[in-house]
């Protein structure tokens, strides 16, 4: 499984990260996604056929676009 962490600068509420949550976690392969509204950080856990670009794609579809995902630390 992969998993990638990004920063959404447009999260600003409850009902973006929900629209989030609802929105990716219905692409094929996806198994977790985590949004939070005070860091504006997104979490998506997932597995083939789900690409990152297909999550990345689905995110600036719907208004949420990811800036480059996060190092590890």
């Amino acid at each position: 499984m992969t998993s990638k962490t990004v920063i959404v600068p447009n999260i600003g509420c409850e009902g973006c990260t929900r629209t989030i949550k609802n929105e990716v976690g219905e692409l094929a392969g996806v198994k977790h996604v985590t949004a939070d509204v005070t860091t504006k950080v997104v979490t998506v856990d997932f597995e083939v056929p789900a690409t990152w670009g297909a999550i990345s794609a689905k995110l600036a579809e719907i208004d949420y676009a990811a800036e480059e995902p996060l190092m590890p630390v």
